[in-house]
Order: C-alpha cells, then sequence, then structure tokens
C-alpha cells in the first residue's frame, strides 16, 4: 500500500466537505440514496478520522459518544482500490486508539452483514437480531477496549 496519512478532522473543515462526497460515493449512491437529505448536524460532535493517499481521501471512519464509557463506529469506508490492502484494519487501530486515548471503554457499531467477517477478525462480537438499516441487512456489534 502507498503512504497514507491518518488524521482527525472537524466537520466544517475543507477536508470534510470533501469527506461528505467520499462518503456520500461509497456508502449511500450505491443504495440509491443521498447523504445530502440527510440530518449531518451529529457530524460535528463526532471525532472524524480520514486516511489521505496525497490529498486524495481514501478512507474514513467516524466516532460518536454514546455516553461516558461507550463510543459508536459509523460511516467505516475504503476507496474500492484500497480494499483488502490493510486500510481498513489500519484505520480501526486508530479509532481504537483514539477511543481508548478519550476514555471510552466500549466500540458499538452496526455492521453490514458483508462487512461482519471483517470486524469479527479485529475482535467484535455479534449481539441481537439482524436488521435493516439504510436499506440493508446490518448487525449491531461490540468491542471492549483494553
Amino acid at each position: 500500500m502507498t503512504e497514507v496519512e491518518i488524521k482527525e478532522i472537524n466537520a466544517g473543515s475543507e477536508a470534510y466537505e470533501q469527506l461528505l462526497h467520499f462518503r456520500n460515493k461509497l456508502l449511500r449512491i450505491p443504495l440509491g440514496l443521498d447523504l445530502f437529505n440527510e440530518d449531518l448536524s451529529d457530524d460535528a460532535n463526532d471525532h472524524i478520522i480520514i486516511a489521505l493517499q496525497g490529498d486524495k481521501i481514501v478512507g474514513c471512519v467516524m466516532l460518536q459518544p454514546k455516553d461516558k464509557h461507550v463510543i459508536k463506529l459509523r460511516q467505516m469506508a475504503t476507496a474500492e482500490e484500497m480494499q483488502r490492502k490493510g486500510l481498513g484494519k489500519l484505520l480501526m487501530a486508530h479509532a481504537e486508539e483514539t477511543a481508548t486515548e478519550n476514555g471510552y471503554t466500549k466500540v458499538m457499531l452496526h455492521a453490514r452483514i458483508s462487512a461482519k467477517e471483517f470486524y469479527e477478525k479485529l475482535g467484535y462480537t455479534s449481539f441481537g437480531e439482524v436488521f435493516t438499516e439504510v436499506t440493508i441487512p446490518h448487525i449491531a456489534m461490540q468491542k471492549i477496549l483494553q
């Protein structure tokens, strides 16, 4: 994998605007949805982590605080050309490190069924029944951080 920089950005920044288009292209348009029709106001409270290759966003993950101990991982995506090259694992490691540094002890997420195995390999366990979110099947997963 060519050199990638992982960094945290703020909602409203120039990079955030680029990120909105990246998230829409990878996570919503394939489902016939449009991110720009969603309420994005919660993004301002999230830890927004991006992967850059040069000045191009090639991956992202967001962490949304739920309470004092729990943070929800969401909007995980890697560019198609970067998939299966370790970028997702790198983003997850950074996200978990960020969560730990900020005092969180548990990460929760809603995994697309197609991504369940990816998260299991990283130590996440599923719970509950399969449910539909953004038109496709998901499963709730969690991991207790050390």
